[in-house]
């Protein structure tokens, strides 16, 4: 393949990168919580040939998460719960320790409270928050502080870290850190809301689209070069 060719690979390389994360968006429009990600490119140059003359290679180094909250959404479940401010709840599973704002909580079949994805949601003990049978009249206080008809029984875990891009997607809204948090100082809570995605569809769906056409310009140009090159061994090799 020759330099024209290589570059234009990976810059559709880059492009089918961003096109996975532009469909995942796009498919978590309507998760609570979600944060929607977009990658980084970065120039990459390489001398070729004997003039030393360089050319521009496309490299995507990573993604960049939008920390921008989303909408809040009025639900009325007294177990939906929306963060104002920098936070994350703490929750844990068989993996181990994890983070979310997706405030979609539920009762299990032990009356502890866990995620939509069966997660254990923590209290500041890093406890499981659990509910008595029976308990129903259950009431959240913008600190976190959970009252039912039987008094306080705990208070959500909320964190924040110095470096949330560094934070891990892990799927179902649930993100990992090798960053030791600390309790999230300005977030409070309020019942009964759950925040939407940061997705904006409008802006996704254009990019999505842009993308598809910018990829197939890539794919052409590919192929043109592959065939000039095939021309040109053809002529070079034709008996005289």
């Amino acid at each position: 393949m020759t330099t024209t060719g290589e570059v234009a690979l990976s810059y559709q390389l880059a492009l089918k990168n961003q096109l996975d994360i532009t469909a995942n968006n796009i498919a978590n429009m309507a998760t609570p919580g979600f944060q929607s990600s977009h990658p980084i490119f970065a120039e990459f140059l390489v001398s070729v040939g004997e003039t030393g003359e360089e050319v521009a290679y496309v490299v995507d180094t990573g993604t960049v998460r939008n920390l921008n909250p989303g909408p809040a959404n009025f639900t009325g479940n007294p177990l939906d719960i929306t963060i104002e401010g920098r936070g994350y709840f703490v929750v844990e599973n068989e993996d181990g320790i994890s983070y979310t704002r997706n405030g979609a909580f539920r009762l299990d079949a032990s009356g502890q409270l866990v995620t939509s994805s069966g997660a254990t949601v923590l209290n500041e003990g890093n406890d499981p928050i659990v509910i008595a049978p029976g308990e129903s009249q259950i009431n959240i206080s913008s600190d976190g502080t959970i009252n039912t008809e039987n008094g306080a029984i705990g208070r959500f875990r909320l964190v924040e870290f110095t470096n949330e891009q560094a934070m891990t997607n892990l799927g179902d809204s649930l993100l990992a850190s090798e960053e030791e948090p600390v309790e999230a100082a300005d977030a409070s809570v309020v019942q009964g809301m759950l925040e939407g995605s940061n997705v904006i569809s409008v802006t996704e769906i254009s990019r999505m689209i842009q993308l598809l056409r910018s990829y197939q310009t890539a794919n052409q140009l590919i192929t043109t070069e592959d065939e000039r090159e095939q021309q040109a061994i053809e002529t070079l090799t034709r008996a005289v």
